[in-house]
């Protein structure tokens, strides 16, 4: 039974798609991640000494979270155990830690589960987890391409270490792909393989980090490919493009993807880039933010990021957001890369969201004050009794329509809120109430 089930294993493994075939069996063999991996680091000196504690690994696809898991389970004394979130129920999680409880008893063996999109687990699935990880029953590894911090619960969180995974770079996943090219017994080696260089690269660079993607580009490619009279299969840059169709961008609209997108987006018009606000505005178009979301976050940051240095920039960003509302989309791409546009190339000043803020913070610690006699209302009957406007000066009855007087209540009546920037049309302002009277 042993014999059969072991030459099941090997025929499984040796029809498995080559990005499984590939899949490091040790430490020495992974490439990339060396600010988690690389020698000396922590995570590496507690896989070689088989002393782990729970963790989170949490990145793209194909950057190697379940690479490691697999290292983790050849290279440990425990009980290994994978399990994936989606098709785990409750029921299955206590049997699961009643048996790691039987285990550590009566063999003093430690086990650790390996759960694959943990993120996906409910609150319920959670509560489950958390007392055996606590005590110790079970050590639990995740893995997830969601923020765990958006996902898991903080206490779960709490007893975890949280290793962040990079999307492999291109040249780390062209030398995957070329050690799966030599590699005769997991690998492509046993086929005759003349690949160009565009080609190469082309697999590496659109896969976007994910070298699953890279690797499953390439043994497309290579099975696609006839063998010529020589019997070499030659991958041109045409077959490789044609092998590895354009991926999906990674951007979850209810997660941290769409709060770093649109952070990125919104740094990129305040820091005068238009190139990377372009970029940013891209991502989230292609990956279906609402354009309504975006409209908005562009006349927010006409206010606070350019403001009185240009004024124009909110009228434009407005009406971009009423021209989207008329087009839809794929036209309102453009008036919103328009406004966005605007906003990145304007002058900024940041006096208007100082300004407001400023005054907030003051009503909101009772520095408020009773508005002062003369701009009280005295429209009313008996309000000339009461004082009310008495001595109000009515600008327009002076020079230049203009008479210094105070506005502010006697308790702030020095405080001052706005201060132009010095940026743009800010350049020309003055705030005349202050100018000593000549």
């Amino acid at each position: 039974m042993d014999l059969f089930s072991n030459l099941k294993k090997d025929h499984i493994k040796k029809n498995a798609p080559l990005a499984d075939r590939m899949r490091p069996e040790s430490l020495e063999e992974l490439l990339g991640q060396d600010h988690i991996l690389g020698p000396g680091k922590l995570l590496r000196r507690a896989i070689e000494s088989d002393r782990l504690s729970s963790l989170v690994f949490y990145g793209p696809p194909g950057s190697g979270k379940t690479t490691i898991a697999h290292v983790i389970a050849k290279r440990t004394s425990s009980h290994f155990e994978k399990i994936n979130a989606v098709t785990t129920g409750v029921q299955e999680l206590r049997k699961l830690i009643t048996e790691a409880e039987e285990r550590i008893g009566l063999y003093g063996k430690k086990t650790i589960v390996f759960i694959d999109e943990i993120h996906r687990f409910n609150k319920a699935q959670q509560d489950v987890l958390l007392p055996a990880v606590e005590s110790g029953i079970i050590i639990l590894i995740g893995a997830t391409t969601e923020n765990p911090y958006f996902s898991i619960n903080s206490a779960l969180l709490s007893r975890s270490l949280i290793f962040e995974l990079n999307p492999l770079t291109g040249e780390t996943i062209i030398d995957i792909l070329k050690k799966s090219i030599r590699d005769k017994e997991r690998g492509l080696g046993n086929y005759k393989i003349e690949i160009t260089d565009e080609a190469l690269k082309h697999l590496a660079y659109s896969a976007q980090g994910d070298v699953r993607r890279a690797l499953n580009g390439l043994e497309l490619a290579v099975l696609s490919t006839e063998p010529d009279e020589q019997g070499k299969r030659k991958i041109t840059l045409p077959v490789a493009e044609e092998s590895i169709q354009r991926p999906a961008v990674l951007y979850d609209k209810t997660g941290d993807q769409h709060y770093d997108v649109i952070s990125a987006f919104i740094k990129s018009m305040r820091g005068s880039d238009p190139h990377a606000t372009l970029h940013y505005l891209a991502r989230m178009l292609d990956a279906g933010e609402d354009p309504r979301f975006i409209a908005r976050r562009i006349i927010v940051h006409a206010a606070e990021d350019v403001g009185l240095a240009d004024p124009q920039a909110l009228v434009i960003a407005q009406s971009a957001a009423q021209a989207l509302e008329y087009l839809g989309l794929p036209e309102g791409r453009l008036v919103l890369a328009e406004a966005a546009l605007y906003i990145a190339l304007a002058p900024k000043s940041n006096s208007v969201i100082k300004g407001i803020d400023g005054a907030l913070r003051d009503v909101r610690k009772g520095e408020i004050g009773t508005v002062p006699l003369h701009l009280k209302d005295s429209h009313y009957p008996g309000a000339a009794q009461l004082g009310h406007g008495q001595g109000y000066l009515y600008p327009h009855d002076y020079p230049g329509h203009f008479i210094k007087q105070q506005y502010l209540p006697d308790k702030l009546k020095n405080k001052k809120y706005y201060f132009p920037s010095g940026e743009g049309l800010e350049k020309n302002i003055t705030v005349k109430n202050e100018e000593e009277e000549g």
